[in-house]
């Protein structure tokens, strides 16, 4: 009896579609077990709460004030892990603590982690935050609900969205359904998928009406995959170390010799 293959799965997040109700940041809080926070309703700029994503909120609704006409609309964001294809957290991380599943989920062990904050530092999108809040700091993000996915539920936020801004499904047809959108409704949507090649493609699809770095995304990644870059950097790295050892070393033979030339002249020169 063969064994199902099994099918990585996808979640596209469809601003377009997205009303800033935050009912997904309400549904990861309770599914997750986060405590709730002390928030201004006038935080900053605009309506955003919080103003960043943090070791109590996974995910979070981005409030963007866009000028696309006579008057200023109102564009929402969502800020979640990307749960890259190949993940630099994990690439980066000591002590494993930090893995991708088959199912597409990057999680992390808290037993494992020593709160080094490597996966912080190597995050394309900045999305792992630490909890300074803790006698014993751990690293925080969403999981992608992992443990619902392995009991065939979908993640907590795609549940509750009441406008279906949030889709999830096997990867490949997420995908296939993104480009669908923006063939169907080219005068809606951007002509781009984010997160579909960038750092060689995540679990996390992001549609648009406005360009994504006017809604506060991170653009101008690369398309190689980010584990990619660091070992090729890391083999660069060894190699130029490695010459420089060598340089290093003969000039270090030649002064040596020379030193030991001009001593014995020099107890020559006494005799």
């Amino acid at each position: 009896m063969t064994t199902p293959t099994v099918q990585p799965k996808a979640m596209i997040q469809d601003n377009t579609r997205c009303i800033g109700c935050r009912a997904c940041m309400v549904a990861c809080k309770s599914w997750n077990d986060r405590p709730a926070d002390h928030t201004d309703f006038f935080a900053g700029e605009g309506y955003q709460n919080p103003r960043d994503l943090d070791a109590n909120n996974y995910t979070l609704i981005t409030f963007n004030e866009i000028v696309t006409g006579p008057k200023p609309d109102w564009v929402f964001g969502r800020q979640l892990c990307m749960h890259c294809e190949q993940p630099a957290c994990a690439s980066a991380c000591p002590t494993t603590a930090m893995f991708k599943t088959d199912l597409g989920p990057v999680v992390f062990d808290e037993k494992r982690c020593i709160g080094c904050r490597a996966c912080m530092q190597a995050c394309p999108f900045i999305i792992p935050k630490y909890d300074y809040e803790n006698f014993a700091p751990k690293i925080h993000k969403c999981t992608f609900c992992a443990d619902r996915l392995e009991a065939n539920l979908e993640p907590a936020c795609a549940t509750v969205c009441p406008t279906g801004a949030i889709s999830f499904g096997d990867r490949e047809d997420m995908v296939a359904e993104a480009k669908r959108r923006i063939a169907a409704a080219p005068g809606t949507y951007i002509p781009e998928i984010y997160g579909l090649e960038e750092v060689g493609g995540t679990s996390v699809l992001h549609l648009s009406s406005v360009p994504f770095e006017q809604i506060g995304y991170i653009t101008g990644l690369p398309k190689t995959p980010m584990p990619d870059l660091t070992h090729r950097w890391l083999r660069t790295t060894a190699r130029v170390f490695a010459f420089l050892y060598a340089v290093f070393g003969a000039l270090n033979w030649i002064v040596r010799r020379r030193m030991r030339h001009q001593k014995g002249e020099g107890e020559h020169s006494a005799v």
